[in-house]
């Protein structure tokens, strides 16, 4: 059964005390959200600040009366259902509410079923009007690589198909493992450069002395090593997209020089007089929080409002639980090559990966499922396919935890216990550390580095 994300949102329009706790009595057990206002002038500034799907408007109300206020609200919000409540009952004025825009009409008193049934009718409508957008996402989006029913990820998609045909940069925000790359496809993929070329950046690996002839190219002979020409990533990306990732890593000099490619769309290679034009979209990816960047002289403010006229931001695993099952099973048919029998997980370890925080990510949970097809002996992975977990995996009731998270604690801190603690597990062998958090090595000397760890 189809279920939505948000609730059904109800606003009664109606001075009068015991209606109002009427009301929440009768739909006490039922998915709605009931907003109360006295008068129209009140529901008019609750309409601004709540997303409302009917409203149910007595006809005699304090000030503004409640024509007015139903032509008031048809007129700014079309969509929202109505009924209308009159003790008068006359035809006539029923006839002016439905021309006025009200979708039904109740005469006081009325019994509580009655009420019940009317709401109630509304409530499936937007049921299916939910569902009916739900299906209408589902076949806009078509990029199959993001999966995910999470709000936080459907949310996602949304704005990916939204962003998607448009040409401006994007900034593509998230924790390290999240998927920001494959995001940086998704979009690609709904845009009208989809048939055009995709080209990566990885500003973090491309040593500091090359970059601008790594992004820009070079003439044969521009500089020692030159034995050839190169047109560079830029003008391999004319006609497609762009992406940047990891772009705070770049330097002050070359934020200096994409930021002119970003105004000019023109390039020059290294020792060569011609400027060539290129037409590229630029998406950008970063971990880092670009405006304590700037804040801190370390990113040009110029370029950060350049790249970020639209932000989409990668939710972490540990908010998505519900996708776990799905990028699983998503995972093992993509390694039947370690071993040719299929593999399942058991129920007691999607109830583990639920209870695991995941501070590698999507990227973690790819890794760990590698490892247990290498090394598992049976077909049905369970937790014990799982050690490097387990060290982990602790409840959060348990006392001196050191992996215990509180909803305030800093990640920070909590990724910084955690390497302490898969460090002294292994006696410092960082290698093994490694793969127990599901990262790189490189990534954890890094790691190391900006943590000022080196000496564990």
């Amino acid at each position: 059964m189809f279920k939505p994300n948000n609730n059904f949102s109800l606003l009664v329009v109606d001075d009068d005390p015991l209606f109002q706790r009427l009301l929440k009595t009768v739909f006490l057990e039922k998915e709605y959200t009931i907003h109360t206002s006295a008068t129209g002038e009140d529901a008019l500034k609750v309409l601004k600040e709540i997303d409302i799907n009917a409203a149910i408007i007595d006809l005699n109300l304090p000030g503004m009366d409640g024509m007015d206020f139903l032509k008031k609200l048809k007129s700014n919000y079309p969509e929202i259902m109505t009924i209308m409540l009159t003790g008068q009952g006359n035809v006539q004025v029923a006839v002016e509410a439905i021309k006025n825009g009200a979708g039904d009409f109740l005469q006081k008193p009325f019994p509580q079923e009655e009420l019940r049934a009317r709401v109630n009718k509304m409530y499936q409508i937007w049921l299916l009007k939910e569902e009916n957008n739900n299906l209408k996402l589902e076949t806009e989006f078509d990029y199959e690589p993001l999966i995910g029913i999470s709000p936080a990820i459907q949310q996602l998609k949304k704005m990916i198909v939204r962003v998607g045909p448009t040409n401006t940069s994007i900034l593509i925000q998230g924790e390290t493992g999240t998927g920001k790359e494959l995001v940086a496809k998704a979009v690609h993929h709904h845009s009208s450069r989809k048939d055009g070329p995709f080209v990566v950046v990885d500003c973090a690996s491309i040593s500091s002395t090359v970059i601008e002839s790594e992004l820009f190219g070079h003439m044969k002979g521009s500089f020692t090593g030159a034995e050839n020409s190169a047109k560079g990533l830029v003008r391999s990306a004319d006609g497609g997209t762009l992406f940047f990732d990891e772009i705070g890593e770049l330097s002050l000099s070359v934020q200096s020089k994409l930021l002119r490619l970003l105004q000019e769309r023109e390039v020059r290679p290294i020792g060569s007089l011609t400027i060539y034009p290129v037409d590229i979209r630029i998406l950008a990816a970063t971990n880092r929080n670009l405006k304590l960047e700037v804040e801190n002289s370390r990113f040009r403010e110029d370029l950060y409002y350049r790249i970020q006229v639209i932000t989409l931001e990668v939710p972490p695993l540990r908010i998505r639980k519900e996708d776990i099952v799905l990028l699983s099973n998503y995972f093992l048919p993509q390694h039947k090559e370690i071993k040719k029998n299929e593999h399942i997980l058991s129920t007691e370890l999607i109830d583990f990966f639920c209870s695991y925080n995941w501070p590698g990510n999507v990227r973690e949970l790819q890794n760990v499922i590698l490892r247990a097809l290498a090394l598992g002996q049976h077909s049905q992975l369970s937790p014990e396919d799982f050690p490097q977990l387990s060290l982990m995996n602790v409840p959060k009731t348990t006392q001196n935890n050191s992996f215990q998270i509180s909803d305030n604690q800093n990640l920070v801190a909590c990724e910084i216990d955690a390497i302490k603690k898969a460090l002294i597990s292994n006696s410092g062998n960082r290698r093994k550390a490694a793969e127990i958090l599901g990262i790189g090595e490189a990534t954890l000397y890094r790691k190391l580095k900006k943590y000022k760890l080196t000496g564990i």
